[in-house]
């Protein structure tokens, strides 16, 4: 059976404030998400040829499932979003408009996802698009995937695992960490992702 997830490459570029090494070690726990997501999948399959004697087994693999597949996609928003050097946002742009008529301005809107991203625990502040209300939501995720909103979209994800920071802020200045990550975000990537949810 071929594996259905290839683990991606991004092309970062040298961050400010956020390290080297501490890129390069996140990128090896993302490529152990897209691995185990892989192992999943494939035990599922194996234990499925005789599924009523394994269906505890293949119940509780399918749970983890969750936790690897979010884990996977998560940080390729991640990843994706601190590619090819920091851009600005668009004034003019359509994630700019949804923004300002979510929350009224875009400096209230980062106050908000920088807030939510400060929540205690370890997951993520994602931003997210649905569809059926035209809505912006930003929302807490616990661990990978307990919180997310069903149906909704990812256009932004910031990852508050400690791992993502570790490197380069002592857990109680995660806040900094937060606002190195602004520093380096490509909008023009976000404002792909939204693009691409509103006009399918």
């Amino acid at each position: 059976m071929m594996e259905k997830f290839t683990i991606k490459t991004f092309d970062i570029p040298e961050l400010e404030g956020i390290g080297k090494k501490n890129i390069e070690e996140h990128l090896k726990l993302y490529s152990g998400y897209v691995n185990n997501a892989n192992l999943i999948i494939k035990k599922i399959n194996e234990y499925s040829a005789d599924a009523a004697t394994n269906a505890y087994v293949i119940s509780e693999l399918s749970r983890r499932f969750a936790f690897e597949f979010d884990g996977m996609r998560n940080h390729e928003y991640y990843f994706s979003c601190l590619e090819k050097g920091a851009r600005s946002l668009s004034e003019i742009s359509l994630l700019s408009d949804a923004i300002k008529k979510e929350w009224g301005s875009f400096e209230l809107f980062i106050s908000k996802f920088k807030t939510t991203a400060m929540t205690r625990g370890v997951g993520w502040a994602m931003l997210f698009h649905d569809k059926q209300s035209n809505s912006l939501f930003i929302q807490w995720v616990d661990e990978q995937h307990l919180g997310h909103l069903t149906g909704l979209s990812p256009i932004l994800c910031l990852d508050m695992w400690e791992h993502a920071f570790i490197y380069d802020f002592p857990t109680s200045q995660k806040k900094d960490y937060i606002e190195a990550f602004f520093k380096n975000l490509n909008w023009e990537v976000v404002e792909s992702n939204y693009e691409l949810v509103i006009k399918n």
